[in-house]
């Protein structure tokens, strides 16, 4: 049958309706969006990438958006955070020593703002509380320390400004809310960082590997290379710089310590160790830590990353050789097991909505691609969402993310 012109026009019209219908569905739909950088993009000599995806709030499908992946600034991102005001994503590109920090879109688009570079050598984890950004690097700079001379890691502080509210994409020399600014002073040592050290083994070279930031706390794990034992440093902000709890001495935690994270309230700290397959799990008050009842917590092998959930019921480790997920409940902050859930190969990072505290979601780095599950309310049991797992750049490494509406930027 051929149309006549009055019905192809009454047709089109019908036919953009439903698609302005279908849009504005998937726009109110969407309840997340969830940054996922990739250590490689292919052809581009490790400089790296940006995948954004929206949550749909049905079904826990990640869509990633129009125009996504994004350039991550610079070689090999590892670690991402995102600002309290969900307006400023920050990604850490370790083999530049640099951070980038991005303004976000009201449609989760991605914009550079600003690169600062890290006071030491490859970073490899970073944290936001309040308007501080604290950052964790291999080593300390050069030239005393180098992958040829190791010695200890570092942590520095970075305050976030909140200037003014350029928009994004803006040109303007003036800076945006969400730049950072001069690294925090070790006045001790006049330099723009703290050394990781053992009071009692100065010599002993420490280095980081996670960071957690909960209200006026930093807690970073990291290993000792030549004792061969794990351990979590505390510090407390105070007067715009960094204090060492208890001296600067740190607690054991096993003897590779991978991820690390803090509950909502910052009452418990949980560190997970690859070596060991476990969680260890600490009360946290003003910044020191004492080992909880029955810690540690078995784990699937390589837990590579912890994360608790927004009301502080559940927890989760990503194990990565295993290529699955432990689900745990809180109860005074002892994990107990709920069970098991496969993810695809090799998870590193994990992450849960922050929107409904519904979606959790996995970054899987031989799998090149994130792996999503419905958080049942009532057990904290996983369920996969629909179409899981969902195509990333190469080499997937970390994850952050916001709630759909919550920056108005454009």
């Amino acid at each position: 049958m051929k149309l006549n012109k009055s019905s192809q026009l009454l047709l089109a019209s019908a036919v953009s309706l439903a698609t302005a219908g279908f849009l504005s569905a998937c726009a109110t739909l969407t309840t997340d969006f969830v940054f996922v950088s990739s250590a490689k993009a292919a052809g581009t000599n490790n400089y790296g990438e940006i995948n954004v995806f929206e949550i749909n709030s049905e079904s826990g499908v990640m869509r990633q958006i129009p125009t996504s992946p994004f350039p991550s600034g610079g070689r090999n991102p590892v670690a991402e955070a995102v600002s309290s005001d969900h307006a400023n994503l920050y990604v850490v590109n370790r083999d530049d020593n640099t951070i980038v920090q991005f303004i976000i879109g009201n449609d989760g688009k991605v914009y550079p703002q600003n690169t600062v570079n890290t006071p030491g050598i490859f970073p490899i984890a970073t944290a936001i509380a309040g308007t501080n950004l604290f950052v964790a690097d291999t080593y300390q700079p050069l030239p005393s320390c180098s992958t040829a001379s190791p010695c200890t890691g570092s942590i520095a502080m970075y305050p976030i400004q909140v200037t003014d509210n350029t928009t994004a994409g803006s040109t303007s020399s003036t800076p945006v809310n969400g730049t950072l600014g001069t690294a925090a002073v070790n006045a001790a040592l006049s330099t723009s960082y703290w050394p990781l050290t053992l009071p009692s083994s100065p010599g002993d070279i420490i280095l980081p590997t996670a960071i957690a930031a909960n209200g006026s706390n930093a807690y970073v794990s990291a290993y000792d290379t030549t004792s061969g034992v794990g351990y979590v440093f505390a510090f407390t902000v105070a007067n715009s710089a960094l204090s060492p709890v208890n001296n600067g001495i740190p607690v054991p935690a096993g003897i590779y310590p991978s991820g690390i994270a803090s509950d909502p309230t910052g009452a418990y700290v949980y560190v997970t160790d690859s070596s060991s397959n476990a969680v260890f799990g600490f009360a946290a008050s003003s910044g020191s830590l004492t080992p909880l009842s029955g810690s540690p917590y078995k784990a699937g092998n390589l837990p590579s990353a912890v994360i608790v959930d927004a009301k502080g019921l559940y927890a989760y480790v990503a194990n990565s050789q295993d290529s699955t997920i432990t689900a745990y409940t809180l109860s005074g902050g002892v994990l107990t097991s709920i069970g098991t859930y496969t993810t695809s190969t090799q998870p590193v990072a994990i992450g849960i909505d922050p929107s409904l505290n519904e979606f959790l979601y996995t970054a899987n780095f031989l799998g090149n691609s994130v792996s999503g599950f419905q958080v049942q309310a009532n057990s904290g049991s996983l369920v996969n969402s629909k179409g899981t797992p969902f195509t990333a750049s190469a080499n997937p490494t970390a994850v952050a993310a916001i709630p759909h509406g919550a920056t108005s930027k454009q």
